[in-house]
């Protein structure tokens, strides 16, 4: 046996109560029925003396879980919930928005599933995210890359107590702020292997989608606004005269860029940045983690019973009051007593530490190594627009093996893709925002489907 299974075996021995639990979740309040689908929740303590409890959903895959790949995903934030990504992005669960009418939301299931064609593990990260919590206040505190040493720690000890997915193929997957963590996770996986850590993981790439790289994303908001006709072109040329690129830099000896942006901003102040063309919401994040921290209705937004909700913002806050129920959390196996709120994105997140401010030499590193990667970009998103990914993947200098083109589904426009010789593949998804699944999820299981597949987009 080898000294890593040892070590592990024997804090088993020690720690029976915390170092490992899960459970088979067969029912799910606001669901009739039994599950058609395998759900297992549960904990794993990581760290010294396991002090920090990653909470975890995985979900099976639909169709044929021994040989489909296995992906663990990340949602962005930092601080927002893996649940976030599960019921409103790429799991097979949602809630019911247009019969909604107060009390506990209902629950649909999504026909376009990203687990009918992968297992999928959703992990609540870094440590006060979701459900996962700190059994001393000592440990809260972690920066990103110790957050992804516990993330892979996490995936080394889920698989030796799930050792049917070691040789399945292996993916690390998120979206939005994860963009910046992905990476990072995937090196350290693939440093891991090189290392001969066991179990070593079949690693095969990794999955992005509207993601964050570096500060410089910011900047393309501005050519992206001038091609959407939200600024003027004398706005646009005064922008880039002045600022020179580097638009959201405050520089106190820069009075005309500082003027630029602030008017580039009284532009766009009206505009929802995740997606362009719908609605902006009354209030934000913070002011939805407010509402529930009060212990505030839905019935206090809610404007029009059996008429559906006024902007998607307000349909988001139908997971914190699904997610806060006791029958739910019972459900789901939650530790009781270990979190005081469950919040969809804890934006007080005041000990976690970013360290990663640019995460390009890690996808060249990744790409040195041979490993895949699905790039895809909301075209609709302008909190990173799909500029700002398409401009630091053709910064990577790799050769185009397959030119820019529109890829169809359902006989129609999807997006357009493009693919290059370090085995990346860029795509945007038509009338996606930020997130592209949140908005297109028939689009997005295709495009995802055909690529971990290895069939063309």
């Amino acid at each position: 046996m080898s000294s890593f299974l040892l070590i592990f075996n024997l804090l088993l021995l020690i720690l029976p109560q915390y170092a490992y639990s899960h459970s088979i979740v067969e029912f799910l309040p606001g669901f009739e029925g039994h599950l058609p689908f395998k759900l297992e929740t549960g904990y794993i303590g990581v760290g010294e003396s396991e002090d920090v409890q990653l909470f975890y959903y995985f979900v099976e895959s639909e169709t044929n879980p021994e040989n489909d790949p296995l992906i663990i995903w990340l949602t962005g934030g930092p601080g927002c919930s893996s649940l976030s990504g599960l019921s409103y992005e790429i799991g097979p669960f949602s809630f019911d928005t247009i019969n909604y009418n107060g009390g506990l939301p209902s629950l649909v299931l999504n026909s376009n599933s990203w687990t009918k064609a992968a297992n999928i593990i959703f992990l609540d990260s870094p440590v006060l995210t979701g459900f996962s919590y700190a059994r001393t206040p000592t440990v809260e505190e972690c920066t990103d890359i110790e957050a992804c040493g516990y993330a892979h720690e996490f995936l080394q000890k889920w698989l030796i107590e799930h050792p049917q997915f070691i040789s399945n193929q292996f993916y690390v997957g998120g979206d939005s702020y994860s963009g910046l963590i992905v990476p990072v996770l995937t090196q350290i996986i693939a440093d891991g292997i090189g290392a001969g850590i066991k179990p070593i993981i079949n690693l095969k790439g990794y999955i992005l989608g509207n993601p964050v790289t570096s500060h410089s994303d910011l900047n393309y908001k501005i050519p992206y606004s001038h091609g959407m006709g939200f600024i003027s072109s004398e706005l646009y040329k005064s922008l880039k005269k002045h600022c020179k690129g580097e638009y959201f830099r405050i520089d106190p000896n820069n009075a005309l860029c500082n003027q630029g942006v602030q008017a580039f901003n009284e532009c766009v102040d009206g505009i929802n940045d995740k997606h362009i063309l719908e609605p902006k919401c009354d209030f934000d994040y913070i002011n939805q983690q407010q509402l529930f921290g009060k212990r505030r209705s839905l019935d206090d937004i809610f404007r029009k019973p059996n008429k559906g909700f006024s902007c998607r913002a307000e349909e988001f806050l139908l997971v914190s009051n699904w997610a806060n129920n006791p029958d739910v959390q019972e459900a789901l196996h939650v530790r009781k007593g270990t979190i005081e709120e469950w919040v969809r994105c804890n934006r007080h997140l005041t000990t976690f530490t970013i360290t990663v401010v640019n995460s390009v030499p890690y996808h060249k590193n990744l790409s040195i190594k041979g490993y895949r990667s699905l790039i895809y970009s909301g075209d609709h998103d302008l909190v990173v627009p799909f500029l700002a990914t398409r401009a630091w993947i053709k910064s990577l200098n790799y050769s185009i093996v397959d030119e820019w083109r529109p890829w169809i589904v359902n006989d129609q426009v999807a997006g357009y893709t493009k693919s290059y010789s370090n085995q990346m593949t860029f795509a945007t998804v038509k009338g996606g925002g930020h997130t592209a699944p949140t908005y297109r999820r028939e689009e997005c299981f295709a495009m995802f489907k055909r690529w971990i597949s290895y069939e063309p987009i």
